[in-house]
């Protein structure tokens, strides 16, 4: 590939494909997006005007480009979402936005990025769909969706995206595509600390003391049980058996049962603590619940990688940091007692630390979660450029 190569960047949030093209020596020619405030972050780091809905620009306006990079949205496939796929009308049916665009320009290559799901959503429908539209206009693609995470390249994150590579070729649309990945890692040889700061943060991201108080409890309570690994949620509220009048799921009574003999093997020390914290009263419901998903790698929950999430407060081994999600449930450091920083989830997603995130913490993590992986990007469209040479 030509070191002066354009790219166009679609559904471009604040940018990881610009990242990743730009380094790659790619300059940016169109740029699409709805959202004011990835619009604002986008100007700010690259000086470009992204707002503009795609569905409202003619093909013939957009300027000629090598690449055509694309993360369109991923809500409807993702499992997060109500997964409506192409019936979603409103995000859906972008991916023919993208079609409706290659077919005029012919774009000699294609960057796409999308969640996991999107290979096994409606039975595969989705994923044949997009694969046979862009075969039957002429591109050849891999047999096979990749699937990749940024802890496969050594970025300490836990996110699994499928990325889509082709190149226009016609004559040979039908044969296979072959991208040979680098040498992938596996999450135990990853190392947070990678992207952590080295130095003291705002006492803004530290937990606050209803936070401490609440993850303190369910530290005592994971080293107080007889148990050292924990296979099932545990909800506070069921030891005593208290759901025999609910109607539940039978999944959902299953793990109650397993809460009830928890209960029953360590009724002297669970009832002591269930007194000294009050019986949970002072607890917001989700925070009544704890997913232990460390194994025995770990001693104390302080050791851990904690999230509060709607599901309950989740503890997992401190090898990756889970997805970076648009959600903003945001990683809390269980030896430091905070969270991540804004800088910090700009490195997960391989940002570099001269990139200026949205003033807003929240809108800044919300974006980083909706972002792609700059060096995820980056590795896959040098492979697809090697792979035409």
């Amino acid at each position: 590939m030509k070191k002066d190569f354009k790219f166009i960047d679609l559904f471009a949030g604040i940018g990881g494909f610009h990242q990743a093209m730009e380094q790659l020596g790619g300059k940016c020619v169109f740029a699409s997006e709805i959202d004011k405030y990835a619009i604002e972050t986008y100007y700010e780091n690259y000086g470009i005007n992204s707002d503009c809905n795609i569905r409202n620009i003619d093909e013939k306006d957009i300027p000629k480009h090598d690449v055509l990079c694309a993360g369109f949205p991923c809500q409807t496939f993702s499992k997060a979402g109500k997964q409506l796929g192409f019936n979603d009308e409103t995000k859906g049916t972008l991916f023919f936005e993208i079609e409706r665009i290659l077919k005029y320009h012919k774009t000699k290559y294609i960057v796409l990025e999308n969640v996991r799901n999107l290979v096994s959503h409606d039975n595969k429908k989705t994923w044949n769909t997009i694969y046979s539209h862009l075969k039957e206009i002429g591109y050849r693609l891999t047999k096979e969706p990749i699937i990749i995470s940024p802890h496969q390249l050594g970025i300490p994150q836990l996110r699994e995206r499928v990325v889509i590579l082709g190149i226009y070729d016609p004559e040979n649309a039908d044969k296979d595509l072959n991208i040979k990945l680098p040498e992938l890692m596996s999450k135990e040889e990853n190392d947070i600390s990678t992207v952590l700061e080295t130095k003291k943060v705002s006492n803004k991201y530290y937990i606050s003391d209803y936070e401490k108080m609440v993850l303190t409890a369910w530290d005592e309570f994971y080293k107080g049980i007889k148990e050292t690994v924990i296979g099932f949620p545990i909800w506070a509220v069921y030891f005593n058996g208290y759901f025999k009048d609910e109607k539940l799921p039978k999944w959902k009574e299953d793990f109650i049962n397993k809460n009830i003999n928890l209960y029953n093997n360590n009724k002297e020390f669970i009832d002591r603590w269930m007194e000294k914290y009050n019986y949970l009263k002072e607890f917001a419901p989700t925070h009544r619940k704890l997913e232990w998903q460390a194994g025995n790698s770990i001693k104390s929950l302080w050791d851990g990688i904690i999230q509060f999430r709607p599901s309950g407060i989740r503890v997992k081994k401190p090898t990756c940091f889970p997805a970076l999600v648009a959600m903003v449930q945001i990683p809390i450091i269980g030896k430091y007692k905070r969270r991540l920083t804004v800088r910090e989830a700009a490195r997960l997603q391989s940002f570099p630390d001269t990139f200026i995130p949205n003033k807003n913490d929240q809108q800044a993590y919300k974006q980083f979660g909706n972002a792609v992986n700059v060096d995820v990007i980056k590795t896959m469209a040098e492979k697809l450029f090697n792979e035409a040479q």
